[in-house]
């Protein structure tokens, strides 16, 4: 049934309601970060989008030290790749990272890949079924492999492409990713170049979550709403449905659902029209985080909800070509305070040990010393990273952007 909208919010409370549901609007924890720590921002985001990028540091790593500064990045890898595992590989917002009882919230996917995945995966049953059994019992007997290791056992008869573009998936790894969309198959972890060790699905998951019965697909997609609207704290229908690739309709449905119970409630937001709120979501009197932002960060992935919030207009542009490039290739948000002050093109040239500024941009940087703000978080970023400096331009010295002369000023006189 329809439920009445509440009072207002301002573009700077729904600002300041969106930092602290995300958990960037203070400082990070002093303390040493463990399992828990990690455990408490995945509670909290619900997702960790998965990118093979590798530019600065992986799409899924990066939330997490936005929001717990330096910590070791093994404890991932712990997390998704031994038993129990706390974080399992489903599609979510994307290729993700999902706490286990999510991935069952994901089974109505799975199930609907008719529906729900691209057209290769689709058609894998008609044009590969042999292959399907042969791959199957093959990680079976002998599982965890990755692509190229099953692909081994198929390259007589399926030979990779050697023309074209794209992916270029061999016919084993298009029979892998149909198991794993459909859920016959799971990630067992991911190996240092990054690749799936794929296996059956019940030596993956946890036993408690393999035995608890998978819920239909509305109650899923409640859930699933319940999360993302906690994680943002205020959002539109549009925010709220692209958070776990959800289509509208469901999801209108869901928070219509949860509006009756009192989880969420509707609420009007400046320049927004209707939105929808967390109940338990609170305004901070102040904001006080500083955080780079992987363009992956559920902050800032939905550039609509990003532009409106913050008054930037922001794109990767690893796609693009160089000469049409605004910021840069792999561009990352300085978050300071309430504002996004910088954006930031970073490379970490891992063989000479050095975090190189490719691009600096001034975005909204009033009332901080910017220049001294982002040199001391690039100091740390490159800790982290285990690069011993940071320097401003490429190779070649080649660098761009209003900010990179005041930056390479501060790095020189730190």
């Amino acid at each position: 049934m329809p439920v009445s909208t509440s009072s207002g919010l301002s573009i700077d409370q729904a600002r300041r309601i969106a930092l602290r549901a995300a958990g960037l609007d203070r400082g990070r924890p002093s303390t040493p970060v463990g399992p828990r720590q990690v455990a408490g921002v995945v509670e909290r985001l619900g997702v960790l989008q998965i990118d093979s990028v590798n530019v600065f540091a992986r799409a899924h790593l990066m939330p997490l030290y936005a929001r717990l500064g330096p910590y070791d990045p093994s404890l991932v890898d712990r997390a998704a790749g031994r038993a129990p595992r706390r974080l399992v590989e489903a599609w979510a917002h994307q290729a993700s990272f999902v706490p286990p009882e999510t991935y069952r919230q994901l089974g109505w996917r799975r199930r609907g890949y008719l529906d729900e995945a691209w057209g290769s995966i689709r058609e894998v049953p008609v044009r590969h079924s042999a292959v399907v059994a042969d791959v199957l019992a093959l990680l079976e007997a002998q599982g965890p492999l990755t692509a190229q290791e099953v692909h081994a056992r198929f390259e007589h008869e399926h030979p990779a492409r050697r023309d074209g573009w794209g992916w270029r998936w061999t016919v084993a790894k298009t029979a892998l990713e149909y198991l794993f969309f459909t859920g016959q198959v799971a990630s067992a972890g991911r190996n240092g170049a990054f690749e799936r060790r794929y296996d059956l699905v019940e030596r993956v998951l946890p036993p408690a979550v393999l035995a608890a019965p998978e819920p239909d697909e509305a109650d899923a997609v409640r859930s699933l709403v319940e999360t993302s609207v906690r994680a943002l704290g205020v959002g539109t229908l549009t925010c709220v449905a692209d958070y776990f690739r959800l289509r509208k309709a469901p999801t209108a449905a869901a928070l219509d659902e949860l509006a009756e119970v009192g989880v969420v409630e509707p609420v009007t937001v400046e320049g927004w029209g209707t939105a929808w709120r967390h109940t338990g979501a609170t305004v901070p009197r102040t904001t006080s985080a500083r955080a780079l932002l992987s363009p992956f960060d559920p902050l800032v992935w939905e550039r609509t909800r990003l532009e409106r919030l913050f008054h930037l207009r922001y794109r990767i542009e690893i796609y693009t070509p160089a000469p049409r490039r605004v910021w840069g290739y792999y561009v990352l948000p300085f978050l300071l305070g309430s504002r996004i002050a910088a954006l930031v093109d970073l490379k970490a040239d891992r063989r000479a040990g050095i975090l190189r500024v490719m691009a600096a941009h001034r975005t909204d940087g009033a009332g901080f010393d910017l220049p001294a703000e982002l040199a001391a978080e690039l100091r740390v970023a490159a800790d982290w990273l285990g690069l011993a400096e940071v320097a401003v331009g490429d190779r070649d010295g080649a660098v761009r952007g209003d900010l990179v002369g005041p930056l390479a000023a501060e790095l020189r006189g730190g």
